[in-house]
């Protein structure tokens, strides 16, 4: 008679580990590093100075390249069967950083500020909402993962909502102006 607390015959279970898979990863950790440049680059640019514009188009620069970082990231994964739990919350942290914050950021100081010169409050109100979105809709799709249809994108993705963002300032500082 078999004790009952034994564990099964047969190979031994192993523990499932966390697997960070180094390349996608790489480019995650480069999505990210360009969306702090180009935060930095936002709260360095001089209001009045003549290099403004072109503090500016730098960040827009970066946001873009944490585009192109992003979509390497998960291509890579994909490819590569190195898809994981951890790469996925590191992207959507990155995400959050490049294509929320920086968007943010941006709006903020190139147009909201002057708009909303004399209650400061609601220009970084109005701004954060974007943040806001673009947090609720990165959870959304991580706590989703596991119950849509995959081959299906749901929602507005957060790196084409930056991109947005971006395209609109490009053609406003083309366009001459500075706040």
């Amino acid at each position: 008679m078999a004790n009952h607390l034994s564990k099964p015959a047969g190979p031994p279970s192993e523990e499932p580990k966390l697997k960070i898979y180094f390349l996608p990863n790489l480019m995650t950790a480069g999505n990210l590093f360009c969306g702090f440049v180009a935060l930095t680059k936002i709260v360095e640019a001089d209001i009045g100075a003549p290099n403004f514009n072109s503090v500016i188009r730098h960040a827009l620069f970066f946001i873009l390249l944490a585009c192109i970082f992003d979509l390497l990231d998960g291509r890579l994964a994909r490819m590569g069967g190195a898809e994981s739990p951890f790469g996925r919350e590191f992207d959507s942290l990155a995400d959050l950083i490049s294509f929320g914050a920086a968007p943010a950021f941006l709006v903020h100081r190139i147009v909201l500020k002057d708009v909303f010169s004399q209650h400061a409050e609601v220009g970084w109100f109005i701004a954060s909402i974007y943040l806001i979105c673009g947090a609720l809709r990165l959870a959304r799709f991580n706590t989703n993962i596991a119950v849509v249809d995959r081959r299906f994108f749901q929602g507005l993705p957060s790196p084409a909502a930056a991109a947005l963002v971006v395209g609109l300032i490009w053609v406003v500082t083309d366009a001459g102006y500075s706040p």
